[in-house]
Order: structure tokens, then C-alpha cells, then sequence
């Protein structure tokens, strides 16, 4: 009896280390044949750890099925099996849900402006597993591309704010804001300011309001007033005048360049405009006194 309990023992252990080696075999041989066949090595990385992990728990319930005998019951083993694979694949079987999610729903589409989890780029790719975007922003200013191309995971849209810049009508609020003295004609600036706006951005109106209207179908948008305007402020002891102004998505860099120049241009030419800057002011209530005293001179 006992040389039967240890033979089926021993015959336990080397069937548990037959699993192990043939296992580790056909993880390097499929390593091999999807490092040969795919060239993204994101790519790689993803699918060898997912292999590695799928490996991993077969190989687990391969030998809890060998040495536990009360999961000999194929019912029982069928649903561990089906559950921990869920596990072990949970983010590729999101990122496939996410990527059903994106075809069906189109939160967004290839060459939208969009911003996932802090990321904001330029959508250049819809992938199974995977979005890429062209990067924007990020160390450079005013939404123009920084060249890195960044993959986002499908399966963040569910659980992160997406936001989409291109989608509905293609336009953004735009704001310039231009600081003056309280000294200054502030009316002439606001003047000035509202004309390099219109010149800037008159022509935008008749368009932005088409594609509002169409817009209108799928989204409840409404705006009243698409024209530039000028809003005035008083802080810190300046006149804060802020200009608003319907700009395509993609030039807004472009626009503020040339609502600029306009300005600048006319603010050097009319003097009854300062510009004002960050300063501090200091007020004397009292005289200064200035008290001498007389020292006896070393001997």
C-alpha cells in the first residue's frame, strides 16, 4: 500500500514537471514566431505578456487538477478555468470592449482632437487594443504637435473623460486678454482690441453657425452670440480687458498671432494707450528726517 502511495507519488512529480517543461517550451516557441511576425514592439511586449499569463494559469490548473482530486469534476474546473482567464485577460477583454465601444458610440473618429486621461493629440490610429494619437501640447505652447505619437489603452474610455475639440461644430472659445493702465483711455483699448478681433475672426461667423445648426441635430448646443466681443475688468490695480473670439480648432495658435500683431501695432500708435505691467507702488505719508550725529574723534 505504501509502495503504491509513493509510485503514484513519483508518477504526480514527473507528470507536474512534464507540464512545467512542454509549457516553457511552447512559451519560447510562440515568443519566437510573434517577435518574427510583428514588428511593433509594443506589440511584442503585450502579447508575450499575455502569453506568459495565459501559460501561467493553465499550468496552474493543469496541476491542481493533477494533485487535487476534488476538482476532477469538469463542471468545476470549466468555470475556474473560464474565470481566471477573465482575470488574467481583464484589461486586453476591456481594451477589445472599449474598441466595440469606440466602432458603435464614435466618441471619436481618425483625425479628431481629443484628450484622454491628460493625454491630447490628434487622433491618427483606431486600433483592437489601442488608440494613437499624435501628441500636442505638453512642454510645447498653444496646441501644436510636440512629433511623439502616444498610445492610449481602448478600455479608458470608461473610466477616464474624453474630451473631443473636432467633434460637433469644430470651433473654440478663444480668450486674449490685454492689460492697461488705469491712466489709459481703457475705451479707446477696448476699441482697439474689438477691431483686431473682428478682423481676426469676422469671417468665421456664417460658418460656425452652419455647422452649430447641424450640430444642433445630435447635441443640444445653443450660442446666441458667435461675433468677438470685449469684456473690462478691473484687478490688481489695472484694466483687464478680455477679448473672446470663435476660432477653428486648429488655428488657434494662428489667430492669436495675428490678433497680436493688429493690436500691438495699433497700441504703438496711439498714445493715449499703456500698457500695464505687474508693479508695486509705495506711498510716503510722513517726511523723511535725516539725523546726523557727532562722534568724538579717536585720540
Amino acid at each position: 500500500m505504501e509502495t503504491f502511495g509513493r509510485s503514484e507519488t513519483e508518477a504526480k512529480l514527473i507528470v507536474s514537471v512534464a507540464v512545467i517543461v512542454l509549457l516553457v517550451l511552447i512559451r519560447m516557441v510562440f515568443a519566437r514566431l510573434i517577435a518574427r511576425g510583428v514588428e511593433d514592439m509594443e506589440v511584442v511586449y503585450r502579447a508575450r505578456k499575455t502569453l506568459s499569463l495565459v501559460l501561467a494559469f493553465v499550468g496552474f490548473l493543469a496541476l491542481v487538477w493533477l494533485w487535487v482530486g476534488a476538482l476532477r469534476n469538469l463542471g468545476t474546473f470549466l468555470g475556474l478555468a473560464v474565470g481566471g482567464m477573465a482575470i488574467a485577460l481583464a484589461d486586453l477583454l476591456r481594451n477589445i470592449a472599449g474598441w466595440i465601444y469606440i466602432v458603435l458610440r464614435r466618441p471619436y473618429r481618425v483625425d479628431d482632437r481629443i484628450e484622454v486621461d491628460g493625454v491630447i493629440g490628434d487622433v491618427i490610429d483606431i486600433r483592437m487594443f489601442r488608440t494613437s494619437l499624435l501628441e500636442i501640447g505638453n512642454w510645447v505652447d498653444a496646441d501644436q504637435s510636440t512629433g511623439r505619437i502616444v498610445h492610449v489603452p481602448n478600455g479608458r474610455v470608461f473610466n477616464s473623460h474624453v474630451f473631443n475639440a473636432t467633434e460637433g461644430f469644430g470651433y473654440l472659445w478663444h480668450e486674449i486678454e490685454l492689460w492697461v493702465t488705469l491712466e489709459s483711455d481703457w475705451q479707446r483699448a477696448e476699441q482697439l482690441l474689438q477691431a483686431a478681433l473682428d478682423e481676426a475672426g469676422a469671417h468665421t461667423v456664417e460658418d460656425a453657425t452652419r455647422r452649430i445648426r447641424q450640430a444642433s441635430q445630435h447635441y443640444k448646443i445653443r450660442f446666441t452670440h458667435l461675433t468677438p466681443t470685449v469684456y473690462v475688468s478691473v484687478r490688481d490695480g489695472r484694466v483687464l480687458l478680455t477679448g473672446r473670439i470663435l476660432v477653428d480648432t486648429r488655428r488657434r495658435r494662428a489667430v492669436d498671432q495675428q490678433v497680436w500683431r493688429n493690436l500691438l501695432t495699433a497700441v504703438r500708435e496711439d498714445p493715449a494707450v499703456e500698457l500695464a505691467f505687474p508693479t508695486t507702488r509705495t506711498y510716503l505719508r510722513d517726511p523723511i528726517q535725516l539725523e546726523s550725529e557727532e562722534r568724538p574723534a579717536r585720540p
